[in-house]
């Protein structure tokens, strides 16, 4: 989405900035029935067939902007309605964090094949042979598939000479991993929230921009304005995310502008997660205590092996994510911190909901909500002069961004504490590849192993909330992390002594 789906990051970003300015101008927020209005003027559509139905979708998109719910197409609401309940300083989400904006679905069509032009209704007519439910006929100009008889086994598509069969499906079903787009009445998109693990990926996914998740940007800007003790802490991912001319120290200084009093890099708190789990593994996994042990990082993944291999939850690492980890290294510095967790992720929105994480991260934002923050306090990072290092964390640390380097760094840590051991770790990306990690490790196949999971493809730097295209980001974060001062969590001496000698529990 970020290389090629240019309107719909454009819609996206003019929202997050209308909301941001009406939070800083303390703007009455009655103003949002008409906010539609002035983000699409005139009568002419843009992007749909009528300028009308537009703005209704942009109104939708006020509201989860605002941390509302969408509303029901058979049901009257104003765009306000609900307003009071999230106009105040503190993060206010309700569930369901993923909505699906049904004016804006085009009730796509579901998994099939199609036969195209390409089709030369030729002599041998491989389709037809190799069909197990004789689903394939050849008609008057082409091959034809009775999609009733069809059971979508792509035999025909595979033996076609000309390539001209299809297998299609709607974006947003193809990109879940986990089964958890249905169909509504109509036919459009619905979540089911019982296998949903809000990872994203079909927010990205739809070419419609129908699906969307609630925010908090409103309620963080008026506790910025509040309070005197709002802290950052920002994914390793930021790198690259902000454009070519904008330096790590310029983001910054930027995120400081906007009232926070200081912000530190998440990529502290993943050495912290990389001592605890490499100590976990080799405590717990070596000594065969447990059969293997699955990272903690990404939400996404943890919570999809909670919903779906229940039985195998207790081989995931007790350790806290780096978000947490970095949240309670500032708390222990100022007990009265506000922690804003800035990443590329949505599903971490739904991890600081948790009983033993909301007390030390308070709101959760995206790079493309701080952008839209950004905008609306009319900051241009490449402008900022600054000249501060940032020295926070390890290279082992800031890999964590990029698929494989939660796993490298645990071994590498892991081995360098008891150089003896054999660590075999395994490592993939995408929630299709994580449910068939678990089927294995379920089947006994991963004894031994450190698995790491990562929801989205290639790692955190290919996230839902990210601006950039996944190879700048990658090369930005390989360049940011070779910059580090030390090479291992073990060297960081930002970290606690105790805890990087093992003294720590």
């Amino acid at each position: 989405m970020k290389e090629s789906y240019v309107d719909l990051i454009r819609i996206r970003r003019q929202v997050f900035a209308k909301v941001a300015k009406m939070a800083y101008d303390g703007a009455d927020l009655s103003e949002l029935e008409k906010s539609s209005f002035e983000i699409l003027p005139g009568e002419v559509a843009t992007y749909r067939d009528s300028v009308f139905r537009e703005r209704a979708i942009v109104d939708e998109r006020l509201r989860l902007t605002m941390g509302l719910n969408a509303r029901r197409p058979t049901e009257y609401h104003r765009v306000t309605d609900g307003i009071s309940e999230v106009d105040v300083d503190k993060a206010q989400l309700v569930e369901p964090l993923i909505n699906v904006i049904t004016f804006a679905c085009e009730a796509c069509p579901t998994k099939a094949l199609y036969v195209t032009d390409n089709c030369r209704k030729c002599l041998a007519h491989p389709c037809t042979n190799v069909c197990p439910t004789n689903a394939v006929s050849i008609g008057k100009s082409r091959a034809i598939i009775d999609q009733d008889k069809c059971i979508k086994c792509g035999r025909c598509k595979e033996t076609c000479p000309y390539k001209a069969i299809v297998q299609y499906d709607r974006p947003c079903a193809a990109a879940c991993g986990v089964n958890a787009i249905d169909s509504d009445y109509l036919g459009r998109a619905q979540i089911n929230m019982d296998r949903c693990v809000s990872c994203g990926n079909c927010i990205i996914q739809c070419p419609y921009g129908a699906i969307s998740d609630k925010s908090q940007i409103y309620q963080l800007i008026k506790a910025l304005k509040t309070n005197n003790h709002m802290y950052a802490i920002i994914a390793p991912s930021f790198l690259g995310q902000f454009g070519p001319l904008a330096s790590p120290v310029q983001i910054f200084e930027g995120i400081k502008q906007l009232g926070f009093e200081d912000v530190v890099e998440v990529s502290l708190g993943a050495d912290i997660t990389t001592l605890r789990e490499a100590k976990e593994f080799l405590e717990k996994v070596v000594p065969g205590e447990i059969p293997y042990m699955g990272t903690s990082c990404c939400n996404s993944w943890t919570v999809m092996v909670q919903k779906l291999f229940p039985d195998q939850y207790d081989y995931i690492s007790d350790s806290a994510s780096p978000m947490v980890e970095t949240a309670k290294y500032i708390k222990k510095k100022d007990p009265d911190a506000k922690i804003t967790f800035i990443g590329p992720c949505i599903s971490k929105k739904i991890e600081a909901l948790r009983e033993d994480v909301k007390d030390y991260v308070h709101f959760v934002i995206t790079f493309e909500e701080l952008m839209g923050m950004f905008v609306a306090k009319g900051i241009e990072l490449s402008e900022i002069e600054v000249s501060k290092e940032i020295q926070d964390a390890s290279s082992l640390g800031r890999g964590y961004a990029i698929a494989g380097g939660v796993a490298e760094a645990v071994k590498r840590t892991a081995l360098a504490m008891e150089p003896s051991k054999e660590i075999n770790v395994e490592g993939v990306s995408t929630l299709h590849e994580c449910v068939k990690l678990m089927r294995v490790a379920k089947a006994g196949k991963k004894n031994g192993y450190l698995l790491e999971g990562m929801a989205c493809s290639g790692g955190c730097i290919a996230g839902p909330g990210t601006l950039a295209s996944f190879n700048r980001v990658r090369k930005a974060v390989t360049d940011f992390k070779n910059q580090a001062s030390c090479e291992s969590p073990l060297d960081n001496e930002v970290i606690d002594e105790n805890l990087r000698t093992g003294n720590a529990h």
